[in-house]
């Protein structure tokens, strides 16, 4: 995973050279997410930067990548997984000019402009991976922008005074150039030849009608998740996984345990060259995770590395996780602090790509306030909302806080292979049930699928959040915090400081202080959602249960009734 900065200027006469130096250091802000090397293309109407990490073809895969002839231009920060398929695939030979997985890209482009068709959303729905890029096709004066089905990859896009494109992995390199930046959306594609933007991700799944009734097995539930484990563990340098001893971490584990030792790139058939899978986790001393994840990887024979960090460090990074993650969203910064201070470990240990869980919790509806879903319809109206929303949280999350010490997090939950699978099956097979003995937890039929994966303390853990996770005395450490740096006379006066998503309490008052320093303008302060939440709800789900009226907290003990004891350190 890299970052990408795109100029274009499609008007008569353009020159984009005057602007070569700005684009230059604009990209350097985004430094941290590619660190290896820098590459820049510039010509008149097009200018592209990429600041590349170094994960697949470390020797021959600089950006941007240029078609034989020239004429195409391609700057990408991801990876596409099914690469080798796809170049299989093709209907006529493509003269590939490096190992990147990435250039695949380029090779669909070009066959889709010699087909009458031309259909780009079809050929980007057969991307399976994690990416935003920008194809700049110099014989057509066109540029392609297109980011993956959930967003995991970031990608900001505005306008300068002048009318020009402007395209970034993160908001910070486009804030002071262009007053109208927002978020590029996930699952879409802009075409510069029409001006339009075209969704090319959609899937009949997201009504509930074309689920009702669908079963799916275990046995295809299990056996589709360990192929996206598969399929993510392509890396030509030393990887690990990120183990908190939640469900969703130790699965991730898990599987990964059980395909370390071969080298996916060519197709299992040589040893690995780190055959050692290593995991990582954090918290406070005597954290829940800390001691879950010590259980989880005794039993997956994992080199495991737990680190704890002081609430005082944590605090003292917050500006810093703030400006990394470009968001004022209070469960976001929780969660986002203790993952930018275990980047950190993991960057100075040599390992540049780490596997996730992010994405379980919203497929299967693993967040406790769930338990109040009134039927099957609703909790997969809900289960839409939240993936249609992982890009503004979890996802931007894990990516931002993992790429600001160059470590690249993956996301099997998110593969949409396996999305395909888990979502297309009736919610009602998700939903707790309170009548049974054995089902009486959120994410049972996932817990099910594994049975025999993990230590039945580690597969049968009940849901936390992250930010919990790592100690509750981080969260109840910052609202203290803040209440003392807020006085009660600012706060009465936040919704004419901060008229958009004024903040509802003083922990996210201190949160966007600290954001408008570094993000001023409506625009950025736009690019993150509002309303209220309840341990991590939508705010649709806050009609769920009326105890959830006046509550507004994402932690999960705030779902009184459900929540009960971590599992503590012996």
């Amino acid at each position: 995973m890299c970052s990408i900065l795109g100029v274009f200027d499609l008007r008569p006469g353009a020159d984009l050279g005057p602007l070569r130096p700005l684009a230059m250091s604009l990209s350097a802000r985004q430094r941290h997410r590619g660190p290896d090397w820098s590459g820049v293309h510039a010509e008149p109407h097009a200018l592209l930067v990429h600041e590349r990490l170094a994960i697949v073809d470390p020797a021959g895969g600089a950006q941007p990548l240029h078609s034989e002839d020239g004429d195409l231009t391609l700057a990408v920060n991801g990876e596409i997984y099914n690469h080798r398929a796809l170049e299989g695939a093709l209907r006529k030979p493509y003269a590939f000019q490096s190992g990147s997985d990435c250039e695949v890209i380029n090779a669909l482009y070009a066959e889709s402009k010699m087909r009458d068709d031309g259909d780009i959303g079809a050929w980007l729905d057969r991307l399976n991976g994690i990416f935003a890029f920008v194809l700049w096709d110099r014989a057509a004066g066109r540029f392609i922008i297109a980011r993956d089905p959930i967003g995991v990859c970031p990608l900001y896009w505005g306008h300068d005074a002048d009318g020009r494109v402007w395209v970034a992995s993160e908001m910070k390199a486009l804030v002071r150039v262009c007053d109208d930046v927002a978020q590029f959306p996930p699952g879409h594609w802009y075409d510069s030849a029409t001006g339009e933007l075209h969704r090319y991700y959609e899937r009949a799944w997201r009504d509930y009608d074309a689920t009702a009734g669908v079963q799916v097995s275990p046995r295809e539930l299990r056996e589709a998740f360990e192929a996206a484990v598969h399929r993510q563990l392509m890396s030509d340098v030393p990887y690990g996984v990120l183990l908190s001893g939640g469900l969703d971490s130790s699965l991730v584990a898990a599987c990964a345990a059980r395909f370390a030792r071969r080298r996916i790139e060519d197709g299992d058939q040589s040893e690995a060259w780190w055959p050692r899978l290593h995991s990582f986790a954090i918290g406070l001393k005597g954290s829940p995770d800390l001691a879950a994840a010590e259980v989880a990887a005794k039993a997956l024979g994992t080199v495991h590395h737990g680190f704890t960090y002081s609430f005082d460090e944590g605090l003292d990074a917050l500006p810093e996780v703030i400006k990394h993650v470009e968001t004022y969203d209070v469960t976001t910064i929780r969660a986002s602090t203790p993952m930018f201070l275990l980047a950190r470990r993991i960057k100075a240990m040599g390992v540049k790509m780490v596997l996730s869980g992010e994405g379980s919790d919203e497929i299967f509806g693993g967040y406790l306030y769930f338990h109040k879903a009134p039927n099957a319809r609703e909790f997969h109206a809900e289960t839409i909302r939240k993936l249609d929303a992982l890009y503004n949280y979890d996802c931007l999350r894990a990516n931002k806080s993992m790429m600001a010490w160059g470590v690249e997090a993956r996301v099997p939950f998110l593969d949409t292979e396996f999305l395909d699978v888990a979502m297309r099956m009736d919610a009602q097979s998700k939903m707790i049930d309170k009548s049974s003995d054995t089902r009486r937890m959120e994410k049972a039929v996932l817990r099910e699928a594994f049975e025999g994966y993990l230590p039945e303390e580690i597969l049968w853990r009940q849901k936390e959040q992250f930010s919990d996770g790592v100690g509750y005395g981080w969260i109840d450490g910052l609202k203290a915090h803040a209440e003392a740096q807020v006085s009660d006379a600012d706060f009465v006066q936040a919704e004419k400081r901060f008229p958009i998503n004024p903040p509802q309490t003083k922990e996210a008052y201190f949160y966007r202080r600290i954001f408008d320093e570094a993000f001023p303008g409506e625009g950025c302060a736009n690019t993150v959602p509002g309303g209220k939440s309840i341990a991590c709800s939508s705010p649709a789900a806050i009609a769920w249960d009326a105890a959830f009226a006046n509550a507004a907290d994402p932690s999960g003990r705030a779902v009184a009734g459900v929540h009960q004891a971590a599992l503590q350190s012996s």
